[in-house]
């Protein structure tokens, strides 16, 4: 069941999947509209599960789920994940590399190898103020609050001394 992912609970399970790439208008319009037909379609064990989404900095897709009414299962999460996998093959971008980084520089968000930003840290040309994205949040109060966040603030703070 769609809702709106400002109206699910602060609770609400999150995932987040970043792109190597900002994807252009026509394509977050195509997006939108699968991500309308698979979550108004999820379902877990035949149960609807709750559930949003937002597009963030025209790079980020994130995935909310109001646990309190139903849960994920294994079956519901891998069809989650299919249908990310299908995205990455239609637009030709990688969205479950787990192993890069997205950081601001001014209002644009660069993309980098984990190796690439711990370098950048290393030469300082990022530092404990640069703002990262914390894809590791786990609820939408942490994504809300603590997504979006100096470095010295996340786990990218290990880099940066």
């Amino acid at each position: 069941m769609l809702v709106d992912f400002k109206d699910l609970p602060e609770e609400s399970r999150v995932w987040i999947y970043q792109a190597n790439r900002t994807f252009t208008d026509d394509e977050i319009s195509e997006i939108e509209d699968k991500l309308n037909i698979f979550i108004g379609n999820w379902t877990a064990h035949g149960s609807d599960l709750q559930s949003g989404y937002t597009i963030k900095y025209k790079r980020f897709i994130i995935i909310g789920l109001n646990q309190n009414l139903n849960k994920a299962t294994g079956c519901s999460i891998d069809a989650s994940v299919h249908f990310i996998q299908q995205l990455e093959k239609d637009y030709n971008v990688d969205l479950m590399d787990k192993m890069n980084v997205s950081y601001k520089q001014g209002e644009y968000v660069a993309y980098k190898s984990l190796s690439d930003f711990r370098q950048m840290a290393k030469d300082r040309a990022v530092s404990k103020n640069t703002i990262v994205f914390n894809n590791l949040v786990a609820n939408k109060a942490e994504f809300e609050e603590h997504w979006e966040v100096p470095a010295s603030e996340s786990w990218h703070s290990r880099f940066i001394k």
